[in-house]
């Protein structure tokens, strides 16, 4: 039977809404950033990179909303390969792990995003509509020279990266390599917890390790590979903006997958909602 709280927030669609006071933002919601002036530049059919993506790829499901958004949580479809032959690992946790986040954010903050997810290719020349844009699973990342330009720019020209789900010593090898190939010379940096990224929406005191489901749910270890410690990193311009940040070593992702599981660990939910209600309120006001 559940908990009078585990079943208002089975009514709201999430485990983790209405249950834990930690998700009551540090502001009041009408006090969250105004999005007027980042609103997307809508053309005459925004809808079409997702179904141009989807008729190119047929493996990718997209959920096409007709009412365009002031927001939507991109995902960057990127080539990678393990063991030699090609792998989506892009798509990991994909589309459920968006669209649960985007229930999650839409009622946690005043912001008109969209219902659907926006998977976007680097190489698309749309991307930049998107200030917003989140990968997984980076240690098999395999950028052509195409993508590295195309994410270079996105990101010279403002754009936001969000880097999620990737373990252990091997693939931050593989990581550090295709990151110094789209922006050479600039370091990797951690971020202190005195930063916006941590308390422009909700405070954030402790980088917590969000494990994969399996673990996380049969309270096994919270690491895989040698990734023991969890890590939030950047990578700032020459004028100091925060460009791209690294979670390393946790999953945030698996938590919004399954955040409305009731014997999901709600510490896990809890911290990787704020967490990516903070990414998105950050790059949206900055």
């Amino acid at each position: 039977m559940l908990s009078p709280s585990r079943a208002l927030a089975a009514g709201l669609g999430l485990s983790l809404l209405g249950v834990s006071s930690e998700l009551a933002p540090t502001a009041p919601l009408s006090s969250a950033p105004s999005f007027a002036a980042r609103t997307i530049q809508e053309q005459e059919d925004p809808f079409a990179l997702q179904r141009s993506l989807r008729e190119a790829r047929g493996d990718v499901p997209v959920k096409v909303s007709s009412i365009p958004r002031e927001f939507y949580f991109s995902r960057a479809a990127y080539t990678g390969y393990y063991r030699f032959r090609d792998f989506r690992s892009w798509s990991v946790d994909f589309p459920k792990a968006d669209r649960q986040f985007l229930i999650g954010l839409r009622r946690l903050t005043n912001l008109d995003a969209s219902e659907a997810e926006n998977p976007v290719r680097l190489t698309d020349p749309e991307l930049g509509r998107f200030p917003f844009l989140y990968t997984v699973e980076v240690g098999y990342m395999a950028l052509t020279e195409a993508e590295v330009s195309g994410l270079r720019r996105y990101l010279q020209a403002g754009g936001f990266l969000v880097i999620d789900d990737f373990w252990g010593s091997f693939e931050w090898e593989n990581f550090q390599t295709q990151l110094q190939r789209i922006l050479p010379g600039h370091p990797i940096v951690d971020i202190p917890l005195d930063h916006p990224i941590f308390n422009c929406f909700y405070n954030v005191s402790e980088i917590v390790q969000v494990p994969n489901v399996g673990q996380g749910m049969q309270g096994g270890p919270t690491w895989e590979s040698d990734g023991y410690y969890p890590a939030v990193k950047g990578v700032f311009d020459e004028r100091g903006r925060l460009m791209v940040v690294i979670n390393w070593n946790t999953d945030l992702g698996d938590a919004w997958e399954w955040a409305e599981n009731p014997y999901y660990p709600l510490k896990f939910s809890t911290y990787a909602y704020q967490m990516g209600v903070n990414f998105i309120i950050y790059a949206m006001s900055h």
